[in-house]
């Protein structure tokens, strides 16, 4: 009995001080995870993303489901062209503006047309996506990398029209529209560099 649990405890210590093998880095495994933390990893990133869920919710209709197909979309599209090392100015900028724009649609429960909506949340969905694309990791599979931050994405996006389903209790909207002005305030500091 004792030789079983010294054996056991030798084992463990084994197990503990193994590395692992590293002769598979960047598979689609590593690409994936990477890609499904990127989005959730920067505050920045998470803020505009529920926002967007929330703006949905709030339009309501088709747009709980179509700003959340959009932004995704754009977002991939653009993501290629940063892989590819395709240029675009602003895009810290341009994601800042997201968190105040996006923020403040929500605080103020703006609602314009589907195509406006639309139109806008493409515009910071080329910003988003060009940052996951410039930043994807050398080792990384490109193609699950993609994968993976579209569905970090979506999941954000889904926590948002989660959220904004709130609304349908007057203290909710309260809740939904207070998210919205926090979600502004960020950007804010995203853009002024306080955070």
């Amino acid at each position: 009995m004792k030789q079983s649990a010294q054996i056991t405890a030798l084992l463990l210590l084994t197990l503990c001080a193994a590395t692992p093998a590293l002769a598979h880095t960047g598979g689609a495994i590593g690409g994936l995870t990477s890609g499904l933390l990127h989005p959730i990893t920067g505050l920045d990133h998470v803020v505009a993303m529920v926002a967007v869920g929330l703006w949905g919710g709030i339009l309501g209709g088709a747009a709980i489901w179509q700003l959340p197909v959009i932004f995704p979309i754009v977002m991939a599209f653009a993501g290629a062209l940063g892989a590819l090392g395709v240029p675009l100015p602003g895009i810290e900028t341009g994601i800042a503006l997201s968190g105040i724009v996006l923020g403040g649609m929500v605080l103020f429960l703006v609602r314009p047309p589907i195509a406006v909506a639309a139109g806008l949340v493409g515009l910071f969905a080329i910003f988003h996506g060009h940052a996951h694309g410039t930043e994807l990791p050398d080792a990384a599979n490109p193609l699950t990398y993609a994968l993976g931050f579209v569905i970090a994405t979506g999941s954000l996006h889904l926590a948002g029209i989660a959220f904004g389903q709130m609304m349908k209790w007057p203290s909710g909207v309260i809740a939904v529209r207070a998210a919205g002005g926090l979600i502004a305030i960020a950007g804010g500091a995203f853009l002024t560099g306080l955070a």
